[in-house]
């Protein structure tokens, strides 16, 4: 058969028909090469990345695949039709699938929820066999054993930026419990750890220096992550990822992570603010020592972000400057400001529901931006969107880099500059919904 794997972009702003698109991506697609594995042998397989190119809707396939966010499932429905008229079949996955299964299927001949990998074989057998079922939904989790290398072959070069980064995964799932979070109701309460040896053999099989470690949390599980550090060593790669805050106090954790290779480090912190964490279930946040997390990273020479959400009932208007003063004062690196918003699946989603707290429910992360979703409790919405722009003016404005930011003589050093640079490029000017998410 032949096959077309499609990776949707979206639209640049809240009901606009223009299409985001971008040159090339810094960070090497993940979704659509891994799904190319996952497609038994004998299949011409064609892959597009439609953030860098076209569709062609006159060529002529068997059975269209496609991989869909909420962020990007307008996106998705309309190709899906498109294709649907001609008689060709469609099928959707990906994370939306998951809590939004019924409005997918008016688009889509068949959808695989969560996770894939027995279930794409068994689509692509049962379209070849015309036996095509609605609904396709692994019965266990996957233990991460034997995952099928990404086909990067079948990528246009054009998604290839000059110094790119690949990603790879070496745990799914999160062994925490966030309130707001909705990962475990998608991704299984269990959180499970690839073979080492595996990732290893993946990273070589890149043949690349730049590595982005895709989890959830890399450091979920002190111990292995330990032992996959230490694997890094002889491999000489600059590598970033994500990790809960409170591991930065483990100083035998964190020269081993140096020595490893860590340039960039992400931490969602969510809040500077004790009793927001403390309600947001935040146990992995040291509010109380958070200077000091800053301080040892900065020590270290490592590069890091700060993820910030704003709008939780315990917020209140004078956080956004105390929240401001802290990343300054402190010399954070990095940080995103974020509006809160509960996603579907969460009990949070319900009770703002239930409460006639979602400002528009059928819409809620279709657009890109900083949109309020919700009605805060302590301040309005038109509030909570006017202060996050506004941090992102002031944090990365000309006077709070200079003051914040380390000369950049090292990597980890490039890497904030070059990261602060992009964010004052697409918040400048900005005094509206902005779309931030063309890094």
């Amino acid at each position: 058969m032949d096959i077309l794997i499609v990776q949707p972009t979206h639209f640049e702003a809240p009901f606009s028909k223009k299409l985001f698109k971008t040159k090339a991506r810094a960070l090497v697609p993940l979704t659509l090469p891994y799904l190319a594995a996952l497609i038994p042998k004998g299949h011409n397989i064609t892959l597009v990345d439609e953030q860098i190119e076209d569709i062609d809707f006159d060529k002529r396939y068997d059975c269209v695949l496609i991989t869909s966010t909420i962020l990007t499932s307008f996106r998705a429905y309309e190709i899906a039709d498109r294709f649907r008229e001609k008689g060709i079949p469609v099928v959707i996955g990906g994370p939306h699938c998951t809590f939004y299964g019924d409005e997918v299927l008016e688009h889509a001949d068949a959808i695989v929820r969560r996770e894939g990998e027995t279930q794409v074989p068994k689509v692509i057998e049962d379209i070849e066999a015309g036996r095509l079922k609605k609904v396709y939904e692994a019965s266990e989790l996957h233990d991460l054993k034997g995952l099928p290398f990404p086909r990067y072959d079948l990528l246009s070069p054009k998604v290839f930026s000059r110094f790119p980064t690949y990603s790879i995964q070496t745990t799914r799932g999160c062994p925490y419990r966030c309130e707001f979070c909705a990962e475990r109701y998608h991704l299984g309460e269990k959180y499970r750890l690839r073979p080492i040896e595996e990732v290893i053999e993946e990273i070589k099989y890149t043949k690349c220096k730049q590595i982005f470690f895709a989890d959830s949390t890399f450091a979920g599980n002190r111990s292995r992550t330990m032992e996959l550090m230490e694997r890094l060593i002889p491999l000489k790669i600059r590598w970033s990822t994500l990790w809960n805050t409170f591991r930065c106090l483990d100083l035998e954790f964190m020269k081993l992570a140096k020595r490893s290779g860590l340039l960039h480090i992400n931490m969602g912190v969510e809040s500077i603010k004790k009793d927001t964490l403390k309600t947001m279930n935040k146990k992995t946040t040291p509010a109380d020592r958070l200077e000091e997390v800053v301080k040892i990273l900065r020590d270290l020479g490592i590069s890091f972000s700060f993820n910030l959400i704003f709008g939780w009932d315990t917020d209140k208007l004078e956080d956004f400057d105390a929240t401001l003063e802290f990343l300054i004062k402190n010399k954070v690196h990095v940080a995103f400001f974020n509006v809160f918003s509960p996603h579907k699946g969460t009990k949070l989603y319900d009770k703002y529901l239930k409460e006639g707290r979602l400002r528009d429910p059928k819409n809620m992360g279709r657009w890109p931006g900083v949109i309020a979703e919700i009605y805060p409790k302590n301040y309005s919405p038109e509030e909570l969107e006017q202060n996050v722009l506004r941090l992102y003016r002031e944090f990365y404005s000309w006077p709070s880099m200079l003051k914040r930011l380390p000369l950049p003589v090292t990597k980890a050093y490039i890497a904030s500059w070059f990261m602060n640079l992009q964010e004052r490029k697409l918040y400048k000017g900005n005094t509206h919904r902005a779309n931030f998410d063309g890094i």
